[in-house]
């Protein structure tokens, strides 16, 4: 009709959240992707054991934003730079990419040098992480 406006719903932002390489502890990652969506995105969960490329490959298929890496199997300096890497590969390379686990101070400040866009460290992750996605994506809350 005539004279109506349009509303336009924003979408929400839409995150990933994986466990590549052989960690096999998911508790933090389970916690972060429940925190998340509580408050107010949606999550995609991958489950444990993941390769960077299956990880990738699921943030394509699923449209995500952003890419919540989950490492405490010592792994962080080969499999999130990967991530990136790929991600670039396959014309994907807006897709923001953050870490967490117990990770050095030294090791984030290297893994930041190479396009992870966050590290956030155990001890108040999930309002960090909360945080941190609100400033990236300041539009889409």
């Amino acid at each position: 009709m005539a004279g109506m406006a349009t509303v336009m719903t924003k979408r929400k932002l839409r995150v990933l959240i994986g466990k590549p390489g052989l960690d096999g502890h998911d508790r933090g990652a389970k916690v972060i992707a429940r925190a998340l969506r509580d408050a107010g995105m949606e999550i995609v969960y991958t489950g444990l054991h993941r390769s960077p490329d299956e990880i990738v490959e699921t943030a394509i298929q699923e449209d995500v934003d952003a890419i919540g890496l989950s490492i405490l199997s010592g792994a962080h300096m080969t499999l999130l730079p990967k991530v990136v890497e790929i991600l670039k590969q396959k014309d994907a390379g807006d897709i923001v990419v953050f870490g967490g686990g117990v990770i050095p101070e030294e090791d984030r400040q290297m893994l930041l040098g190479k396009g992870i866009h966050e590290i956030i460290v155990p001890g108040g992750g999930t309002q960090k992480t909360i945080d941190f996605l609100k400033a990236k994506f300041p539009d889409r809350f």
